[in-house]
């Protein structure tokens, strides 16, 4: 009896030891699998580089394309230029007839996709676009002058379109792909009363045909960053945009300003007009604008690589969120003057005991706008500004205004502010007791 317990208590202690040793090598290998998948993200992101971008634009703003001109033969070289890329890079096809091209007209859109992960919600579709035509030799009806040479178009839009090649081939290293379906869009005839992205708004191509477009990026002019200041329209289509914009930020900490204008002017309106939520990235109006003189030597590349970042991890944060954003119908009857209106400052009010005055914005509640600093007040003290969006009390993120103020009666004699300040998150420090006297 005496030699089977011990043999039993033994093989009992060697089980006892192959289970520890098993579960250890699960740990390890979940480990290493989280490590792995870490690295593999972290070099998606890598995959973004300003060197790979500067090709791009050189060979869309050569001169042997002869500036792009919708339904040109340089607009199809072009459009053959950007079916390689997405073959080498691995997007699979999203146009007609199981290729890349959905025709109209003499132009073609060309267009690829990565479907998304969720049986659901791959069902839903979002847009990365970037129209990479432009005049050709100029006329009079779009261009700036001389007419007659030939207007490469390196910013508008060589640039974009090699944004969103960058933005396609960091998806592609991604460990897992996101939820939702990306379709990478070029877009033919923006020159041309946007013709191209209005057309794949009406009819979308048969892989597309019953999938639901969700939400949409665009790309226009992202060559010629200066100060770091990147403008960003249509955060106002959706709840919560702008949060998921500054969020997005953070690695790049360009300097956001965001625009409230609702115009006709690139191939984010037809998606707004359709009711999709959509925002677009671009750096800004230039001498050179639309005319023979925007060439590849003027473009940034340095400043593509973090717009071009910035657009992959908003892009990632909306096709792997819980939700797709609803769309707001507001926005179409904003604009900057109404942002002004909003932003303006307040009427003067005895100080409280925080000193400052905010209004909630129907678009953002949770980020309640700044509009009174009192002088001498625990907010001016702490560096408040007149619009700085207050994102969070003591590291708490605010739901609206009326739970900024409960955080704030209940915070102590000091309280870290999380503000957003130009497309910036800022930590600030209160102190309510009273400095001493000088």
């Amino acid at each position: 009896m005496g030699h089977w317990s011990r043999r039993w208590r033994r093989r009992n202690r060697e089980w006892e030891l192959a289970a520890g040793l098993l579960a250890a090598c699960l740990i390890l290998a979940a480990a290493a699998q989280g490590v792995a998948a870490e690295f593999a993200a972290s070099a998606a992101r890598a995959s973004v580089r300003a060197d790979d971008a500067k090709r791009h634009v050189a060979a869309l703003a050569d001169d042997a394309l002869e500036g792009r001109a919708a339904g040109s033969r340089g607009g199809r070289a072009a459009g053959a230029y950007l079916v390689e890329e997405f073959e080498r890079i691995g997007i699979d096809p999203a146009g007609n007839d199981g290729g890349y091209y959905q025709r109209f007209g003499t132009m073609r859109n060309v267009l690829g996709m990565l479907r998304g992960s969720d049986p659901e919600a791959s069902r839903e579709v979002v847009v990365v676009g970037a129209h990479y035509d432009h005049v050709g030799y100029g006329t009079s009806a779009n261009s700036y002058g001389p007419t007659g040479h030939i207007h490469n178009g390196a910013d508008d839009n060589a640039s974009g379109v090699a944004g969103l090649l960058e933005v396609a081939e960091a998806c592609t290293l991604l460990p897992q792909r996101p939820r939702r379906t990306i379709v990478f869009a070029c877009w033919d005839g923006e020159e041309v009363d946007l013709l191209g992205s209005r057309h794949f708004v009406r009819e979308r191509p048969l892989p597309l045909a019953q999938h639901t477009v969700a939400f949409s990026i665009n790309l226009d002019m992202i060559g010629r960053l200066r100060e770091q200041r990147l403008e960003v329209y249509g955060s106002r289509s959706a709840v919560g945009l702008r949060r998921a914009v500054v969020q997005a930020n953070l690695p790049t900490s360009l300097n956001l300003v965001f625009l409230w204008e609702y115009s006709e002017d690139s191939d984010h309106f037809p998606f707004l007009a359709a009711g999709v939520p959509t925002l677009m990235f671009h750096t800004g109006l230039h001498d050179e604008y639309h005319r023979p003189s925007d060439d590849t030597h003027l473009v940034n590349f340095t400043g593509i690589e973090p717009v071009a970042s910035l657009a992959f991890e908003t892009l990632l944060a909306v096709a792997d969120s819980h939700q797709a954003p609803a769309f707001r119908d507001g926005c179409r009857s904003e604009s900057e003057t109404t942002r002004q209106q909003l932003e303006s400052e307040a009427p003067p009010a005895p100080p409280k005991r925080w000193g400052l005055g905010t209004r909630q914005d129907e678009a953002d509640p949770s980020a309640p706008v700044v509009v009174r600093v009192s002088p001498q007040t625990p907010a001016a003290r702490g560096g408040l500004r007149l619009g700085d969006r207050i994102l969070a009390v003591d590291h708490q993120a605010l739901t609206d205004q009326d739970d900024m103020v409960r955080q704030f009666a209940d915070a102590a004699d000091e309280v870290a502010i999380t503000v957003e300040r130009q497309g910036r998150m800022l930590d600030l420090q209160f102190t309510f007791a009273t400095p001493p006297a000088n």
